[in-house]
């Protein structure tokens, strides 16, 4: 082990937090502030300063198992990768390459993620393959792309939300999601700026607000609607910027004007004078942002509910301007970067479509194979998870834990459980890989070199500071091992930097352009925003989709060394939008129900989350003493007017039941949640498992679950 710091990023959420790793001669790794990296300045929150208990040998894995005689046992290496062969490839044989299926996470390096979706398409020649981030932002993805022509989480970097006149936070729990970044919306009212949150529950992120609004949930798409109806009829829309940079708008504002304040409170809840104090604070101020989070994402009518809050920007002059646009506060670590490079059903390396020509010639010529070699788009996440069993007989999954994260869990437990073969790679014994044929032991964050992208954009370095145990491989090495057996020899080198260099050629020209983008600027810059290009590639057939503006900070440089290297684009679409016209495009949305509204055996509402001191599906957190000490099981939270109803106290059990199935966890009564609904963190299994709960209705553009709002009943559990 090493005895001096070496700095690296958390291994959790989309901030990608900039820490110090020190291994000590005692073999225990400690962690300690960075402040050199601008989006935490040094904070981390507990996640991040106890993420080295899970290296421990005690946590971890670190032996392959196979299943004999229906226990898994350790096997050899040699042992573990034969099986997944010889399984995949005999599913292969009697069933054809699409009875193969693929899934990755949003945990994945983009080294990893770029492997993954390679190899589907490469190695196994199946569409099926998809990942957990299709669970994270893809609405807001799909919006962005409908009115932008490209997505990024967030088109401007954190620092730039403290400069801002009024941020509209809508969904987002930051503050336990997320802490380290309310330093920003702190600086932000600190400055004079205002800060308006919209979420059913009164979270510690609406404690921090000017004005939190409360609407029913489920109810976003509408809210958006009536705000922007408002901005109309007081006179409020920047007639000048609609005309020069955008179109679509006389069809946005009419779909608009249907939805009056009187009709949007009766829908929502919230009141008409809060609606035009809402507007008044957003549209006062020189600049302002709107940033969602999964509460108006997660639902059948996500991508249309986002849609919405771009109109509202694009109405307002908000978009495309300093200081000022939409943003997405992406979730997992590598939400960003593990779609952009083709771990997602529809999408080839540099965020290309998989059924675009062009695209399947370029990426094809970087992989050394025929075009019409590489299989056509596939299932989503879900529509995947559904098929296993049935049209899908054996599942390679890596890094993502659907037993408990899936909506429907216990009918997608029961999918992965009628597989023919089932192979996982992780770092501990998640509930999926209990479940599992062969389980293999890999490195983590802190034991290997990759990037990362996060939440801005902003490309990174996470760098190995320790070495793993012995008998532990990475994910690029198990690849590289199963393509060789499987009977490709080339092509999945086992080196992250020898990959990244394939994938900076692979997203050359495309829309997430990393060409421009080495390991070296990494560790100089302390990362590089997307799309940069390659000197050499400037003028290639997608230079358009170059979007940063004039008055960008980082092209002040110097001439000859902005003409040699790209500086990265930490803000798009000051100059024009990534369309073919170069306009934002308005796209006209309507209020519709939730795919599940209350009736009279399930009457009130559930909408799911997550609390500070796990993340997602738990399977790392809750192995960590100090987190389970701070958040030990889950909750259903409820407001007492329902609880008296119930006739349940504080910390009774009380069991929520869906049409999908039926979860228990003791009762935490507050005010800060609506009188209509209840909440429930989704980081458990077993019996308090949420997502036992949640419907897997789909937008049908982003495929996105709908997650965040379902009907339930409650009762009392006795004895």
């Amino acid at each position: 082990m090493q005895n001096t710091a070496t700095p690296t990023h958390c291994p959790y959420c989309a901030l990608q937090c900039g820490m110090n790793l020190t291994a000590t001669p005692e073999g225990t790794v400690e962690v300690s502030e960075r402040a050199d990296f601008p989006v935490n300045r040094g904070a981390l929150c507990g996640k991040g300063r106890t993420a080295p208990a899970v290296l421990s040998s005690g946590v971890r894995l670190t032996s392959p198992l196979v299943r004999s005689e229906g226990t898994l046992v350790p096997a050899s290496w040699d042992e573990a990768l034969d099986r997944i062969a010889e399984g995949l490839s005999r599913t292969r044989t009697e069933h054809g390459p699409d009875a193969c299926g693929v899934f990755g996470g949003g945990g994945l390096t983009n080294e990893k993620a770029y492997t993954l979706g390679k190899f589907a398409r490469v190695v196994l020649r199946t569409s099926q393959i998809d990942y957990n981030g299709r669970f994270c932002m893809s609405s807001a993805a799909a919006a962005g792309i409908k009115a932008f022509g490209l997505d990024r989480g967030l088109p401007f970097p954190l620092e730039d939300i403290p400069k801002t006149g009024c941020v509209i936070l809508v969904g987002s729990n930051l503050a336990e999601t997320m802490p380290p970044s309310l330093r920003f919306f702190n600086e932000l009212r600190e400055n004079g700026g205002t800060l308006i949150v919209i979420d059913p529950r009164r979270t510690k992120t609406a404690e921090q607000a000017d004005l939190h609004l409360a609407p029913r949930p489920g109810t976003d798409l509408a809210l958006a609607l009536g705000l922007l109806h408002l901005v109309v009829a007081e006179g409020r829309v920047d007639e000048e910027y609609v005309r020069e940079r955008t179109s679509g708008w006389e069809e946005a504002r009419a779909a608009a004007m249907a939805h009056w304040p009187e009709y949007v409170e009766r829908i929502t809840g919230v009141s008409v004078p809060q609606l035009r104090e809402t507007v008044r604070m957003f549209c006062e101020p020189e600049s302002a942002m709107v940033l969602t989070a999964r509460g108006p994402e997660q639902q059948s009518k996500g991508t249309d509910t986002v849609g919405a809050w771009i109109n509202l920007c694009l109405a307002t002059g908000r978009a495309g301007r300093p200081l000022s646009g939409y943003g997405c506060l992406t979730g997992q670590g590598n939400g960003q970067g593990g779609r952009e490079h083709g771990q997602k059903a529809d999408q080839l390396p540099g965020y290309r479509k998989l059924d675009d020509p062009a695209a399947r010639r370029h990426v094809a010529e970087v992989w050394g194979v025929d075009p019409d070699s590489l299989p056509g788009p596939g299932r989503s996440a879900y529509e995947l998870l559904d098929a296993l069993g049935t049209d899908i007989k054996s599942l390679l999954l890596m890094a993502s834990n659907p037993v408990v994260s899936a909506p429907r869990a216990a009918h997608i437990e029961e999918r992965i459980k009628s597989l023919d073969f089932l192979a996982v790679c992780d770092v501990v014994l998640s509930e999926t890989a209990a479940l599992a044929d062969v389980v293999l032991p890999v490195t983590q964050w802190a034991e290997e070199t990759g990037t990362m992208t996060n939440l801005e954009g902003r490309v990174l370095l996470r760098k190995r500071a320790i070495t793993p145990p012995e008998g532990i491989r990475s994910d690029l090495e198990v690849m590289h091992e199963l393509a060789a057996r499987l009977g490709v020899e080339k092509g999945f080198p086992t080196d992250p930097e020898e990959v990244f260099e394939e994938l900076r050629r692979a997203s050359a020209g495309g829309p997430a352009d990393y060409s421009g983008i080495t390991y070296r600027r990494l560790a100089e810059e302390n990362g590089v925003f997307w799309p940069c290009p390659a000197a050499e590639t400037d003028d290639s057939e997608d230079a358009s989709l170059d979007v940063r503006g004039a008055d960008d900070p980082a092209q002040e440089q110097d001439d000859d060394l902005a003409a040699a290297v790209h500086p990265g684009t930490p803000r798009l679409f000051l100059d024009r939008f990534a369309t073919p016209d170069g306009r934002a495009r308005f796209v006209p949305v309507v209020h519709r129900a939730i795919a599940e509204e209350p009736d009279d055996e399930y009457p009130v509402l559930l909408t799911t989350g997550r609390v500070v001191a796990q993340y997602q599906s738990g399977a790392q957190t809750r192995r960590v003493d100090e987190l389970n000490a701070a958040a030990p099981g889950p909750f259903v939270e409820l407001h007492p007017r329902l609880a008296e109803r119930l006739g349940a106290a504080e910390g009774d059990p009380v069991a929520v039941v869906s049409r999908r199935g039926r979860a228990v966890a003791p009762a935490r009564i507050t005010t800060a949640i609506r009188p209509d609904t209840v909440f429930m963190p989704f980081h458990w299994a077993g019996e308090g498992r949420a997502n036992t709960l949640t419907n897997p209705a789909l937008d049908p553009t982003s495929r996105m679950p709908e997650f965040k709002v379902c009907a339930v009943r409650l009762e009392t559990v006795r004895g």
